[in-house]
């Protein structure tokens, strides 16, 4: 009994050990909610699906709606994905059951394309979006989106100052 205990333990340690795999879907995006977050309605054998996910963009934060350049945000992700077809490859699902996710269409990364354009700060918390802090540096450079304003707001600190008022 204690060897089948001591086997058991070191099965369960090496699955927590494995790493997460990513998961790609194809499919079209439905619905543009905001600058970083969709509904995507995945493709199943060639026929569409009838559900639907909730993706959230990863490695970026795009203003919020009713925050500076929050409909901007959501009208060019809109312009660039809305009805497309679209591949997404899923990175984690957050505590609201959304699928934190990189949309890509055909070799445009919409994630970065939205902080290139700047309509979205790249996530830098793990220093891991060094693709997404470029395309931020070109867009800061360029004065361009949210840019153009000498110390825009950062929506985390948009979404702070919201609750404290509340």
């Amino acid at each position: 009994m204690k060897r089948g205990l001591q086997v058991g333990l070191l099965v369960a340690a090496w699955a927590f050990a494995l790493p997460t795999l990513a998961e790609t879907l194809r499919g079209v995006v439905i619905v543009v909610i905001d600058g970083d977050t969709v509904l995507f309605k995945p493709d199943h054998d060639g026929a569409q699906s009838r559900a639907f996910l909730k993706i959230r963009l990863a490695d970026i934060d795009a203003p919020e709606q009713g925050q500076a350049y929050g409909d901007i945000a959501t009208r060019t992700l809109k312009a660039l994905v809305l009805n497309q077809p679209v591949e997404i490859n899923t990175v984690a699902t957050d505590a609201y059951g959304r699928k934190i996710a990189h949309l890509q269409m055909g070799a445009l990364r919409i994630n970065t394309e939205m902080v290139r354009l700047g309509f979205a700060w790249a996530a830098s918390r793990y220093q891991r979006n060094a693709e997404g802090l470029a395309a931020q540096d070109e867009a800061r450079r360029a004065l361009r989106g949210l840019w153009v304003d000498a110390v825009p707001t950062p929506p985390w600190v948009w979404r702070r100052a919201q609750k404290a008022s509340d």
